[in-house]
């Protein structure tokens, strides 16, 4: 029997992965190689794979608490959130405000959407496209405040039993919204002719249009949590959890890539996050490939994924400003290298001067809470 470990490695590979993907998507809006065109229909998925993630991580720490029948704290909660994501969005955000050069496109949303986490909704791409990406930062943190209320209301009402039909209805209200927003508020202004694009204002971008992943990895996270004796039943094919997962992916690439397209808006999100669902299944079982292979490459890159997201559009747009001018071309395959070399460095320092240090002081701040309330 393979001993279980105290560090998953298997998601931080799949992290790993999910950042590269929107990286590498994301960097098809600048000058690129033309091989890189291949993670055009895939490299969006990352943000999914991302979804799926942070559902599993973020419910499985709160069913510990509820398995251990202790009652969630939200100022705890809110606390160890608080202090994980908005020191360093607040930083890049300033940049974004503060520096011009920085931005990778014309025009910024209005500061308040940024600070209220809305900008996802009504995100006019076309005329406010830059730190565009911060989207889907607005949907997980959605989820991080009204996830752990929905808990607290099943603990104290003594449902937590009846909890899946939540997901149940919520999986079926996703899936009717976005039939409603392709027919009512997209299909009707197709043909415009202005610069909005609304296909990614009322499909792509808000919150309730989003939530499969999130759900799908708080699925994963009750089996795992909830359910022992299924979980160690599925947890001995692993590795066919993540062949699975990597054939529904392989067939969704195929009928439900394209962007824009009525397949990928409506079955696609759901499908997708499906299949990397299986895939962090797979990734948590010991005898999986990705549970027992130690990787201190894509340990670091899972490190740092949350600075790359930040920041990586705008040192991409810095980087092949400056070396373009310099004579490298932006098409080439070594600005691609420089660029992704630098993302990481920018992740790096922003890691080292902001997410660590916040995050030796919320220890502090947690442990004296636990003092005070001994």
């Amino acid at each position: 029997m393979i001993k279980e470990q105290s560090k998953l490695y298997g998601l931080d590979h799949l992290r790993a992965l999910a950042i590269l993907l929107v990286l590498l998507f994301h960097y098809l809006s600048f000058g690129h190689p033309q091989w890189s065109t291949v993670f055009t229909d895939v490299g969006w998925t990352g943000v999914d794979l991302f979804f799926v993630l942070s559902g599993f991580l973020i419910a499985s720490q709160l069913f510990a608490q509820i398995k251990k029948g202790k009652t969630i704290s939200l100022k705890e909660f809110f606390l160890k959130r608080l202090f994980r994501i908005i020191p360093a969005y607040l930083v890049v955000v300033a940049i974004y405000f503060c520096i011009p050069f920085f931005r990778e496109k014309e025009a910024l949303a209005p500061l308040w959407k940024f600070l209220t986490f809305t900008q996802n909704f009504g995100l006019d791409r076309g005329n406010y496209g830059t730190f565009s990406h911060a989207w889907s930062l607005c949907v997980e943190e959605h989820f991080y405040l009204f996830l752990p209320f929905i808990l607290v209301f099943l603990q104290y009402s003594n449902s937590f039993k009846k909890a899946y039909w939540i997901i149940i209805i919520l999986f079926i209200a996703g899936f009717a919204l976005r039939l409603y927003s392709w027919h009512y508020l997209y299909q009707p202004n197709i043909n415009s002719n202005t610069k909005v694009d609304y296909w990614a204002m009322y499909s792509y971008y808000p919150t309730y249009n989003r939530l499969d992943g999130l759900l799908i990895g708080v699925s994963i996270a009750a089996v795992y949590q909830f359910l022992p004796a299924w979980w160690q039943r599925i947890s001995k094919y692993g590795n066919w959890l993540i062949f699975t997962g990597a054939i529904i992916l392989a067939v969704c690439f195929q009928f439900c890539s394209k962007l824009y397209e009525y397949n990928t808006s409506i079955y696609g999100y759901t499908l997708i996050s499906i299949g990397y669902g299986f895939m962090v299944a797979g990734s948590l079982s010991p005898v999986s490939f990705l549970y027992r292979w130690k990787s201190s490459i894509t340990t670091l890159i899972a490190t740092l994924s949350y600075g790359m997201y930040l920041s990586h559009k705008g040192i991409i747009h810095m980087t092949q400003v400056i070396l373009g001018d310099w004579g490298i071309d932006k098409n080439s395959t070594l600005m691609l290298l420089i660029c992704v070399a630098l993302s990481i460095a920018g992740a790096w320092f922003l890691h080292l001067v902001i997410e660590k240090p916040f995050m030796k002081w919320r220890d502090v701040v947690l442990k004296k809470k636990q003092v005070v309330n001994m």
